[in-house]
């Protein structure tokens, strides 16, 4: 069996967040991965459903769900391409997710600019474990390019 790692599933988070750009969404995906397998993607829907909470992040993990039968998550990783913001913080900790991997920061819209990191505190489950900066470049580069392309 092959084991995958983090660049390898932040890589198909972007591809997620690719097809989000291409239908002119702003392109963020995600992908829900338990036992190195994904079990659930997402990328922003949110013009397209008219739902100011159809990001990927959302999608994914009820698209983990749905595929698993369950309405925790305690076994799987989250892989975003941009840092979450406050309302999928909410999803994420209710899901019991093990593990978040974003790839680029959000400073306007992060979860970070809302949490004061000097208390240590975070919005995800206690058990968590949070990692960020995988293929930052390459997620932030596609966020930069969408945005331009707008203005």
């Amino acid at each position: 069996m092959i084991v995958y790692d983090d660049v390898y599933f932040m890589q198909q988070a972007l591809n997620e967040a690719r097809q989000a750009f291409a239908k002119g969404e702003v392109p963020v995906g995600a992908v829900v991965v338990v036992n190195n397998a994904i079990v659930g993607r997402g990328h922003n829907m949110v013009e397209l459903l008219n739902d100011s909470t159809a990001h990927a992040e959302m999608l994914a993990i009820t698209s983990a769900y749905n595929f698993l039968g369950s309405k925790y998550l305690p076994d799987a990783a989250l892989y975003v391409t941009v840092e979450p913001c406050l309302m999928c913080c909410g999803a994420i900790y209710w899901s019991k997710l093990t593990k978040i991997v974003y790839g680029a920061k959000d400073e306007k819209n992060g979860y970070r600019s809302f949490v004061d990191e000097q208390k240590r505190k975070t919005p995800f489950h206690q058990k968590a474990t949070l990692l960020s900066g995988i293929l930052e470049e390459e997620c932030a580069m596609l966020m930069k390019t969408f945005f331009k392309m707008r203005r």
